[in-house]
């Protein structure tokens, strides 16, 4: 793999950064909503008491947007569509995920330059597959009906390997991480961190999870560097660490961790609600009850004096990319992802709560309609927010470049 773009040292990232997310958000509405999560949770601090209805305490995404799910993959390969970010994962309301993914979803649907009766479907449909979570018989692989666009993203996902991953991010000629667009120089501070943190038995236990590697295997950091990935997490800490396990020939695995720090949560949560204070074991602990295939591969450590989580990158942990929807494939993902969403909810849950959230969700809609009032009315408020603020957002980039 050949670097496109000279790296940025490590004194330049922090204007770097600043002026790649102001590129990426003006890129698109849809864009937009993806990395201004600040602004929905202003919205949220906003809005009258009983404006969307109170759900039970639970582990919630806090960001639960498109490109937060995908399919991610357990330590025995096996895989399934589930949430796959976790920075803003709170102990909070429930309804506040399905907000974040209708606003997500409608935003798509008019950067496709899809009809308003085409986002009113797919509030309906989002909201029928979530509420058919709840049912106590209900089984992912059973029913759930896949669209093509994630059935094309599974079969991706079933048939990506190790050379899958390499072939991405690696430089298979010299097994580096090349420098350039993705990958930037570290400090020789960063660097001696790295390689200590990596040197610890927490580390090489989590290195040697799958069932392929060895127990205590020699473990070495062939390289690393600062990762620029995402939007709206742009500016913190992120690095990729490319590990050796095993020392002989013939028993010699390599992986790709992924070092990101953990912030203060801003996504609202519950009062009094019971949640680690370390922003990286919030990340963790919300994972695990929300997404086991990837909580379980997921460890929470200290870096440079900071707070961050690490996970291995499987071949298997893919993000939903979607540049175009046609109508019934926008239904049809709306319905989907708004069920995976639902049995992350759901899981945690005893079943009288379930039944009572259901209840709660099937008040307050026309007769009609299956989509609440609340659902609707919160989604077209924060379209019209965002798509005024991502305009100005374009015209102090177009003044500023």
């Amino acid at each position: 793999m050949k670097a496109k773009k000279r790296a940025v040292r490590p004194k330049q990232r922090a204007s770097a950064l600043k002026q790649i997310q102001d590129q990426k958000m003006a890129r698109s509405a849809f864009d937009y909503v993806r990395g201004s999560t600040e602004k929905f949770y202003d919205w949220l601090g906003g809005i009258d008491k009983g404006t969307i209805p109170d759900g039970p305490p639970i582990w919630t995404c806090g960001d639960c947007h498109l490109g937060n799910l995908g399919p991610v993959a357990n330590v025995e390969g096996k895989f399934e569509v589930e949430i796959r970010d976790f920075d803003q994962t709170v102990i909070g309301n429930p309804a506040f995920d399905l907000v974040r993914l209708g606003l997500s979803l409608a935003s798509d649907a008019t950067v496709s330059d899809l009809p308003g009766l085409t986002i009113a479907d797919m509030l309906e449909r989002m909201i029928h597959g979530y509420e058919m979570s709840f049912d106590p018989n209900f089984d992912q692989k059973r029913d759930l009906d896949q669209p093509k666009t994630i059935s094309r993203l599974n079969k991706k996902a079933e048939a990506a390997t190790w050379t899958t991953v390499a072939e991405q991010d690696i430089d298979n000629e010299k097994f580096v991480l090349p420098h350039g667009r993705a990958f930037w120089p570290l400090s020789a501070e960063e660097r001696r961190e790295i390689n200590d943190l990596f040197a610890t038995e927490e580390m090489r236990d989590l290195a040697t999870r799958l069932p392929a590697r060895k127990d205590g295997a020699d473990m070495t950091v062939v390289d690393a560097a600062f990762w620029r990935k995402g939007c709206s997490s742009l500016g913190r800490l992120r690095y990729a660490v490319l590990l050796q396990i095993g020392s002989k020939s013939d028993d010699r695995h390599h992986c790709l961790m992924d070092v990101k720090e953990a912030v203060k949560a801003r996504a609202p949560d519950k009062p009094r609600a019971d949640m680690p204070r370390d922003p990286a074991e919030r990340v963790v602990t919300g994972a695990r009850c929300l997404s086991p295939y990837l909580g379980e591969r997921m460890r929470a450590v200290r870096l440079m004096g900071k707070s961050v989580f690490v996970r291995e990158v499987l071949p298997q942990d893919l993000k939903i990319e979607i540049d175009q929807l046609d109508r019934d494939e926008a239904k049809g993902v709306a319905g989907y992802l708004a069920r995976v969403v639902g049995k992350a909810h759901g899981r945690q849950m005893e079943p009288a709560a379930r039944k009572a959230w259901r209840a709660e969700l099937q008040r307050s809609r026309s007769k009609s309609l299956e989509a609440p009032t609340w659902l609707w009315r919160s989604v077209v408020d924060l379209l019209s927010d965002h798509e005024r603020a991502y305009l100005e957002h374009c015209r102090q980039y177009a003044l500023t470049r």
